[in-house]
Formats: structure tokens, sequence, C-alpha cells
């Protein structure tokens, strides 16, 4: 007895993937993260918006006043400090006047992270009641 086997055509039978039930998933997907990306909300530093003239005039009162130029140098009152040596000023001026806070006068163009800096030594200085102003020259 011959035993038959079936020939293969390999060369003749081209095995097609259909990839257009695989792009509908991929055009869903994509649609739903489009439209739940819109709900997500971005938390962010909250800047209430009081004019700067009167927190200018304020702040002379009641509150240590630091200054950022907008080439990011601070400086406090009429002398420039390094943001290393931000938290021993305001150490020793907080102590004077304990309750007074601090008022970031920043130049529109100086670098968020300087303030950012500045609030994290005041932190460490012991004064939380911190506000930015901003000014353009």
């Amino acid at each position: 007895m011959i035993a038959h086997i079936p020939h293969r055509r390999a060369a003749e039978e081209d095995v097609e993937i259909d990839l257009a039930p695989l792009l509908d998933v991929v055009f869903i997907m994509l649609i739903f993260f489009i439209v739940t990306a819109s709900f997500v909300r971005e938390t962010g530093i909250g800047v209430a918006g009081a004019p700067a003239a009167a927190m200018e005039a304020d702040a002379g009162e009641r509150s240590l006043v630091l200054t950022v130029a907008h080439d990011d140098q601070i400086w406090l009152g009429a002398r420039r400090i390094d943001v290393r040596s931000v938290r021993t000023a305001l150490e020793r001026l907080h102590a004077t006047r304990p309750q007074a806070g601090l008022v970031v006068r920043a130049h529109e163009d100086s670098a968020t992270g300087v303030f950012a800096a500045i609030a994290d030594q005041a932190r460490e200085a012991g004064v939380y009641d911190v506000a930015i102003t901003t000014f353009r020259e």
C-alpha cells in the first residue's frame, strides 16, 4: 500500500492576517484616550490675582520682601543674596518680626524654580505665609 501524502503548496498559499479589526480596536482606544484626557484636571499653584500696586504698598509695612530680578538674582532690600543664604536671612528677620509673612516680588521673566527654592527655604526658616507678586520693568 502506498501512503498518499498531500503536497503542500507553500509557495502558492499566502497566509494573510486581516488588519481591519486590529485597526478598529486601535482607533477606538485612541478616541477613548483623547476623550478621557480632556476630563483630567491638572493641579498647580494657585495665584491670587491681586493688583501688584496694592500688594507692594501692603508688603512694605507687614511683610518681609524678597525681589527676584529678570536674571534670577535675589535681592533683600539693596543687598544681593544667594538662594542658599535665603534661609538664614529669613530666620534673622523672622526673629525680629515673627508675625510677618514673606512677599516675593518676581520679575515676569524670572524662572519659576527660583520662587520654588525661596518658598522651600522660607518654610525651613519657619515662615509659612508666602505670597508672590510679579513686576515688569
